[in-house]
């Protein structure tokens, strides 16, 4: 979340990132929250105020009890009088403080919640506009559009054909959205996993984990799900857990409430998990085939680093998603999320499209994105700097490396040949057996 000192030194930018970015909500009112943090101040002020008084009351009364036990019986009466105005002072100023802390505690809980409903400030590198026609073309690799000598197939139709996609029994058995890979295409499937996997842990550098498919609320809370995404989110309420939608989730929280030191970053960690998201409201939308599903697999990257060296690891975990696709030999454009078009806990990412050549589209398949301290404030993780002086909030970053199923849509539907069967790339056979093609069943 963003700090409540920024927010009211950037009234009106934090106003603009709430409007491009659609975040607006009953929960947010910015002319409110000045008037909370003004009333929590006041509290605060008023109560350091009543404090000193009775500290001051505290100094007196001392020396008094100290004088009663020595005092003759004629100056007993005298100093009890004294010494109960006294106290009945400092216990008037208590029920006043009680009240002040009250105060306090609420409009600081008010604050806090509006805060978690307001959204990351996009960086000034990121494009004006207010949906994916403003986003910003950064590069293209591939070179033209992939020709074919005969009509190429949509993916589904391959799939079916090739006894490697069943929706129709994915839909029997848990209803629309859901689906079987089969035979090759559950291996395909396998083998891009263990493929990605092993490029990140051994050629660029990260650790792997496996991480937990179900997590808590305050594990959703600190990579930004809650409390605005809880529509789209698979819940479990007897056990108040939530299916995780991504892995980001649970390898954001890793380290939360740590205080890590300067030299261990940045650290660097990659995960496979199935995801799961309900998808609410987009009935209608990519029906037919495995474009929009409640179930899918990804590779996750995440990064943690210092405030002065996201940027460049923004760029370096882009480029670690873009030599996948170039390895598999799929084209692919970068393009630069425009402010409308932005994540809620963005500050800025890039989009990772590969072409699709019979759907005659690009598809999604890696978000890479930097969240600056946003999720670290939420989750409470800072390091140490190497100069010494406070924890400092590290810098979260991640990004798909990469996310399946529409991979696999790309995949089948560029290397398909005439006859139907589709090349397997070849940095995939090792995983596959050596298997060059997958062809129709015979």
């Amino acid at each position: 979340m963003l700090d409540t000192k920024f927010i009211l030194a950037n009234l009106d930018l934090v106003r603009n990132a709430v409007t491009d970015k659609h975040a607006s909500a009953p929960q947010i009112n910015l002319e409110y929250f000045v008037t909370l943090d003004e009333q929590r101040r006041k509290a605060q002020a008023e109560n350091d105020q009543l404090a000193a008084e009775k500290n001051k009351f505290s100094k007196q009364i001392g020396p008094l009890m100290g004088s009663l036990k020595k005092a003759a019986d004629s100056e007993r009466s005298g100093l009890e009088t004294e010494i109960k105005k006294l106290q009945d002072q400092s216990r008037a100023l208590d029920d006043r403080m009680q009240d002040l802390a009250d105060t306090f505690a609420s409009a600081d809980l008010k604050l806090d919640e509006m805060r978690a409903w307001i959204p990351n400030v996009p960086h000034e590198t990121v494009p004006a506009g207010q949906d994916s026609s403003s986003n910003v073309l950064v590069r293209e690799w591939g070179g033209e559009p992939k020709k074919f000598e005969f009509k190429p197939r949509y993916h589904y139709e391959l799939g079916a054909d090739l006894g490697i996609l069943d929706c129709e029994r994915g839909a029997k058995v848990a209803g629309s959205g859901w689906y079987f890979l089969c035979g090759a295409g559950a291996r395909l499937e396998r083998a891009l996993l263990a493929w990605c996997l092993d490029v990140h842990r051994t050629q660029h550098g990260y650790t792997e984990l496996f991480p937990p498919y179900f997590v808590t609320e305050k594990t959703l809370y600190g990579s930004g799900q809650l409390p605005k995404f809880a529509e789209q989110m698979y819940a479990v309420p007897l056990d108040r857990l939530f299916a995780i939608p991504t892995a980001e989730v649970p390898l954001t929280a890793f380290h939360r409430d740590e205080v890590l030191e300067e030299a261990e970053l940045p650290k660097k960690y990659c995960a496979y998990s199935a995801c799961f998201r309900r998808e609410a409201g987009a009935a209608g939308a990519d029906t037919r085939g495995i474009l929009r599903v409640h179930q899918f697999n990804k590779v996750e990257m995440l990064k943690l680093t210092t405030p002065e060296t996201s940027w460049d690891e923004l760029e370096a975990l882009t480029r670690n998603a873009e030599y996948l696709l170039q390895q598999l030999g799929l084209k692919y454009r970068v393009v630069n999320l425009c402010r409308g078009d932005l994540g809620f806990s963005a500050a800025k990412t890039y989009d990772l499209e590969i072409w699709a050549p019979a759907a005659q589209r690009w598809l999604e398949v890696s978000s890479c994105s930097n969240f600056t301290d946003y999720q670290a404030r939420r989750g409470n993780l800072r390091f140490k700097p190497k100069a010494g002086g406070k924890p400092q909030f590290v810098h979260t970053l991640n990004g798909s490396g990469l996310a399946l199923p529409r991979l696999q849509v790309a995949l089948w539907e560029t290397f398909q040949l005439a006859d139907g069967s589709v090349v397997i790339p070849e940095p995939l056979r090792k995983y596959m057996d050596g298997q060059e093609r997958i062809a129709k069943p015979s």
